[in-house]
């Protein structure tokens, strides 16, 4: 019997097993995939989240691999600018900034480190999850079974482990979807004083720049009544990167990504001996990056108080805290400002608009202000309030 099962070899799933392997706890990664995925998901990385994987050596490699953002603006495209500097949580954080890497890049760091102390065994769906009071079985493929004690779901947000313990996701999708265009064009060269992380407010289009090694990937929404073929159609790329930049020749396009969104927290995230993290648990739209790093911290907490049960360093009612302090995160915290990020960025309202940049201009010229934006929009706020929970 396995100690610990992990569903998802994704940055949640590694992230926990890592935490157990150290803890010297039997642990065990199911990942429905052939290999590690290489998809452009999320690529930013928080500071505090950063502050977790140090203790891997995987902070370090992240900002190897990829850039340092030590700013984020705010911006219109008619020239209004409000820029914020991480430099202002340099007593809150090790690593006051983001990084922008791919997070399939740290997902290869995570495995490498674990594979002396762990097995990740691939082309591995669950398909079922029964329990009893001392142990958890698991259908992979339909074919054959696996014992834990103990399994985690950080499968993502179509969560075969959610829907085998009937837990609800509740909440809604937008009517929008997302479209994820990376390009190597020089941004930075074009639109004057623009920084690696930069939000552009439109009411009639939104637009979203994030700079990556080698390329930018831009953001931008589509209509509900726009189909699919004809949004990743090149003509409606060029159409929408061209209203970033009036280029003289089409974009080189690299990528390109359309997705639902969805805001949306599952109703318990323990089941008995199960657990939920990550996308699993919750998920939001992008506009902030904070749902890879919220899954990864949900990690970290969880993955702790598990190998604290297992080494019987605490009683098992410490696993109800989990719940207690992760799942109001996703509910009060993360919601909150994803929603409010995206409603800023496309209101209609003239008088809207106006009122949320002259905040947004005086948060960036007072220092006490900025650091409490800074404290909520880099997650550091969210681990502090509901760490006693």
């Amino acid at each position: 019997m396995t100690t610990v099962l992990i569903a998802g070899a994704g940055p949640v799933g590694l992230a926990a097993a890592n935490v157990l392997a150290e803890a010297g706890i039997d642990v065990a990664v199911l990942e429905a995939e052939p290999r590690l995925p290489e998809n452009l998901r999320a690529s930013t990385f928080q500071p505090p989240t950063l502050d977790l994987l140090a203790r891997f050596g995987a902070t370090q490699k992240l900002i190897d691999m990829g850039r340092v953002a030590p700013k984020v603006q705010y911006r219109d495209r008619a020239g209004w600018v409000a820029e914020l500097d991480f430099g202002v949580l340099a007593a809150d954080s090790q690593h006051p900034f983001r990084v922008q890497c791919e997070q399939y890049k740290l997902n290869q760091v995570l495995a490498e480190r674990l594979a002396p102390k762990a097995r990740v065994e691939f082309g591995c769906e669950v398909t079922d999850v029964r329990q009893d009071a001392a142990s958890v079985t698991v259908s992979v493929n339909g074919t054959r079974e696996i014992k834990a004690q103990w399994l985690i779901g950080a499968d993502g947000g179509r969560s075969r482990v959610r829907e085998a313990l009937g837990i609800p996701l509740e909440g809604f999708t937008w009517p929008e979807r997302f479209l994820v265009a990376s390009t190597p064009f020089d941004f930075a060269a074009a639109l004057p004083g623009l920084c690696d992380v930069a939000y552009f407010a439109d009411p009639e289009e939104w637009f979203f720049l994030l700079r990556v090694p080698g390329v930018w990937r831009a953001m931008f929404p589509v209509r509900q009544d726009e189909k699919d073929t004809e949004a990743v159609s090149g003509e409606s790329i060029q159409r929408r990167l061209q209203r970033v930049h009036p280029a003289n020749s089409p974009y080189e396009v690299r990528h390109r990504t359309l997705y639902a969104v969805h805001q949306r927290v599952a109703q318990r995230y323990r089941h008995g001996r199960c657990f939920l993290a990550g996308d699993a648990a919750h998920l939001n739209n992008p506009l902030g990056g904070m749902g890879m790093n919220g899954g990864i911290h949900d990690a970290f907490n969880l993955a702790e108080k598990l190998a604290a049960v297992i080494c019987k360093s605490v009683d098992e009612i410490e696993l109800d805290r989990y719940e207690r302090q992760r799942r109001p995160v996703a509910l009060e915290y993360v919601n909150r400002i994803t929603i409010a990020n995206k409603r800023n960025l496309e209101a209609r309202d003239h008088g809207e608009h106006a009122r949320w940049k002259a905040q947004m201009a005086r948060t960036a010229a007072d220092p006490r202000l900025a650091r409490e934006y800074m404290l909520q929009t880099s997650m550091i706020a969210s681990l502090r309030k509901y760490a006693c929970a």
